[in-house]
């Protein structure tokens, strides 16, 4: 062969190969550059693995083959709502995405933006500040006066977006007419499910939610979700939690759950919804803050969940819901209580467990059971229906009496609640399989879970605030190797008392009173701080993540 031939192929493989790693090192410099996008002092990868991450699956088998067919559009809608949440929590998704490297896209998808919801909304990416607590439902100029003194309708309806005219005075403008074009696509992925619904109750509730999302009108869906009684799957969709709105906690966030009913599991808590009138006549409180009839017409259902999307996505993920929310239709037909056993399973496996084997004392672990872990946050659900709605002094509502204050006591409420219906049905007997102190004892190892959701969380705060409630009453006590022990008699009484501090708050409409107690026992002190750095220590996750999807499920 010609030499220079072969010199001019040698020469061409050295200039091919220069380029080649010239191309690689651009590759290498953009790569770092984008890591250079993550705040000084983070480390992305132990914050993206404080997320174990959890296969949503379910038994498909007992499903008609339409049944099979719907579940595809149910997820495709889900995935809509979610692009709306994105734009609720944060606005600028696609300025921001393009610039992150893999782990801290990562992060931000598992945030819903460059704010860590796991660590009271501090940004984690280079160029932002704090999370305005407007998120992105009101202007970022706009103060809380200018906005009540806005003589504006509709301005404090869950459905609408504030913002600016030409003029720059602020305006209302409802969710249908921000998305038309996606809430129109999401109307019609219902509609068609609806076409292949074999249940006649969940044929009308999503023909009825399909049309909610066009006219921000929601009453008529809520009524006909709660109707529902027989139909093997199930979706929760729309705007409806108000906690990302911490400015005034009065506008809704979208979100969605796909869900397969647990028939089995099911009929063992058909039982309990009979006995909401007997627990809010014997609430630790005065008749006048007890004075509402929880709606009897409630139900009470296991589910495995296959999708989650938007809100209910977002950081610590929900593993039980009690809705609906809205005030009337709860007095007038109870609300419908859904556990998530599959994802309750999962949380209660790689972090509830762990947990008590770190901080509960070795001679108590033995009363951590999934069981109780499954009833305790039932109850919280179900007593969500407890109470009072409306204050007694003709504030209006508890949420609108309360405002940003709101969301966190009613979680508060909850969580005392639910452990004072499981303490009076165990001493009636109708609460037989497991002990008294099983639902202790879990109870206390799932506040040091919950309280790791951090301030910025509803949840998080509520659980802050019973951790030190409880510790001030002697209802657990610590000993020098920093092990936990429930003292079940100062147990009891903390949860009377507390439950009755919650329900009087909610019921006067005490703004100041609710401020007073979320701020001032709130706060982790130094002790708790220890034992939650000891969990990090031990690598034990915060929460979970999820694989799923149609794939996943095999559709």
């Amino acid at each position: 062969m010609n030499k220079y031939f072969l010199l001019g192929i040698f020469a061409f493989s050295i200039l091919f190969s220069s380029c080649k790693n010239e191309k690689d090192n651009a590759a290498e410099s953009e790569e770092t550059n984008k890591d250079k996008m993550v705040a000084e002092g983070i480390d992305i990868e132990n914050r993206v693995n404080q997320y174990a991450e959890v296969k949503l699956t379910s038994d498909l088998n007992n499903l008609s083959e339409n049944q099979k067919k719907i579940i595809p559009l149910l997820i495709e809608a889900a995935k809509i709502t979610d692009e709306l949440f994105w734009y609720q929590a944060f606005g600028g998704r696609d300025t921001l995405m393009p610039k992150l490297g893999e782990m801290s896209a990562e992060y931000v998808n598992l945030n819903y933006g460059p704010w860590d919801r796991l660590n009271n909304m501090q940004p984690f990416i280079e160029g932002y500040g704090p999370k305005p607590e407007a998120a992105n439902f009101y202007p970022s100029d706009m103060t809380k006066e200018e906005f009540n003194n806005a003589d504006l309708s509709n301005k404090e309806s869950l459905y609408t977006f504030i913002r600016r005219n030409d003029q720059g005075d602020l305006t209302a403008v409802w969710y249908h007419e921000m998305f038309p074009e996606k809430l129109n696509k999401a109307s019609d992925l219902l509609k068609q499910a609806a076409e292949l619904a074999e249940d006649p109750g969940f044929k009308k509730y999503l023909n009825l939610r399909a049309e909610a999302f066009l006219t921000d009108e929601y009453y008529e869906s809520d009524v006909a979700w709660m109707q529902m009684k027989d139909n093997s799957i199930d979706m929760v969709t729309g705007p409806i939690e108000t906690y990302e709105d911490r400015l005034f906690g009065s506008k809704a966030a979208f979100e969605s759950y796909v869900l397969i009913k647990d028939k089995e599991w099911s009929e063992r808590l058909a039982k309990y919804v009979a006995f909401l009138p007997m627990l809010q006549r014997e609430l630790p409180v005065e008749a006048k803050y007890k004075k509402d009839s929880p709606g009897t017409e409630s139900d009470l259902n296991a589910y495995d969940v296959v999708y989650y999307a938007g809100d209910s996505n977002a950081g610590s993920k929900t593993i039980a819901i009690n809705l609906p929310n809205d005030e009337k239709v709860q007095q007038e037909y109870g609300s419908r209580r859904l556990q998530l056993k599959n994802a309750m399973r999962a949380k209660y496996d790689q972090i509830l467990v762990p947990i008590s084997e770190e901080l509960i004392a070795e001679e108590q672990r033995k009363h951590i059971t999934f069981d109780a872990f499954f009833a305790n946050t039932m109850f919280h659900e179900v007593a969500h229906g407890l109470g009072i709605k409306n204050t007694i002094n003709q504030k209006g509502t508890v949420r609108e009496a309360l405002k940003e204050y709101s969301s966190a006591l009613e979680e508060g409420k909850a969580d005392v609640l639910g452990i004072y219906m499981i303490t009076k049905l165990h001493d009636k007997g109708e609460i037989k399989d497991a002990e008294l102190m099983d639902y202790y004892v879990t109870f206390l190892s799932s506040i040091f879970r919950s309280v790791r959701f951090g301030a910025s969380s509803a949840h998080g705060k509520a659980n802050m605030v019973r951790f030190n409630y409880f510790k001030e009453m002697g209802a657990f006590t610590q000993d020098e190797t920093g092990m936990y022990s429930v003292d079940m008699p100062k147990f009891r009484e903390a949860i009377d008392a507390l439950s009755n501090d919650i329900l009087v708050l909610q019921g006067e409409g005490d703004y100041e009173g609710a401020g007073r107690l979320l701020n001032e026992k709130g706060q982790i002190d130094s002790e708790l701080e220890a034992s939650l750095t000891q969990l990090s220590e031990k690598n034990i996750p915060v929460d979970i993540k999820f694989e799923q999807g149609t794939k996943v499920l095999g559709l």
